[in-house]
């Protein structure tokens, strides 16, 4: 985002989601011409709060600047029991409160009347911090066998492939005219391709090994398991894909194949 302009990123120390009031005051203090909202909480206590309230009042106070509001959705509004990649027109049918929660994000962005796009992502993982991809390398190297979900489906994207798409989108509607020829939209945003946790698990492994590092582990070692034997926080919907066609046709974004960002990824944490 910053090749667009100056970026003032806030943490939650400046940046309380859960006071309407601090949040108004902090874009009333700021005037940015794009808010980026990347805050998700799954905590039950905090869901609403975080996920819903918030991404609302930051919606009105882009209306009211003449802003453009980029805010992140997720695959947890649907069900996953469609037996293909979700489009953005499919009804929602969360299964869990952060699910619910996030959708009524959404509505309350699109209700606000502003100049919005709704990115709904799944699947992803950036080179710090926790997540999946770290998880299995750290396993990997400490075991000799390992269990992983093998019937949910989906895409690992990475967070660097999310910030760039965002940059791209941004660019292209003030190219169209500034945040007012932006409409209050809703796209899917995940890598090519698709895969079940088990197969990503194993291209994580396999690619670590061809680059050299010492595991334990082998690809084969990797043993596959329901979602039923692998409880969540909350519940994941077992077809988390989503079908980016829209995104490709409306911004002429062609997205990297979801092996790509793994290997990208295992680079950034290996080196």
């Amino acid at each position: 985002m910053a090749v667009l302009g100056r970026v003032i990123a806030v943490d939650r120390a400046a940046c309380d989601l859960t006071d309407a009031d601090a949040l108004q005051a902090l874009i009333r203090t700021v005037r940015p011409d794009v808010i980026v909202n990347a805050a998700a909480y799954t905590d039950e206590a905090r869901a609403f709060a975080v996920n819903a309230t918030a991404p609302g009042v930051l919606a009105m106070e882009a209306k009211a600047l003449g802003s453009l509001f980029v805010h992140y959705s997720t695959d947890y509004v649907f069900d996953g029991a469609a037996d293909r990649p979700y489009v953005e027109s499919d009804a929602p049918h969360p299964l869990s409160v952060y699910g619910r929660s996030k959708l009524a994000g959404e509505q309350a962005v699109v209700e606000s009347g502003a100049r919005a796009i709704v990115l709904r992502t799944s699947w992803v993982a950036g080179a710090h911090g926790a997540n999946f991809a770290r998880s299995v390398l750290k396993a990997a190297a400490e075991r000799d066998r390992m269990e992983v979900v093998a019937d949910c489906f989906g895409a690992p994207t990475t967070a660097a492939l999310v910030a760039d798409v965002t940059a791209h989108v941004v660019a292209r509607l003030w190219e169209r005219g500034g945040a007012g020829a932006a409409p209050c939209d809703v796209c899917h945003l995940a890598a090519a391709g698709e895969t079940s946790w088990h197969g990503y698990a194993t291209e994580v492994v396999r690619y670590a090994l061809a680059r050299g590092t010492a595991l334990r582990l082998k690809p084969e070692d990797i043993a596959a398991i329901p979602a039923s034997a692998w409880p969540q926080r909350a519940r994941r919907p077992t077809n988390s894909r989503l079908n980016t066609n829209k995104l490709r046709e409306t911004y002429d974004i062609h997205l990297p194949e979801w092996q790509d960002g793994v290997h990208y990824l295992i680079d950034q944490i290996l080196s």
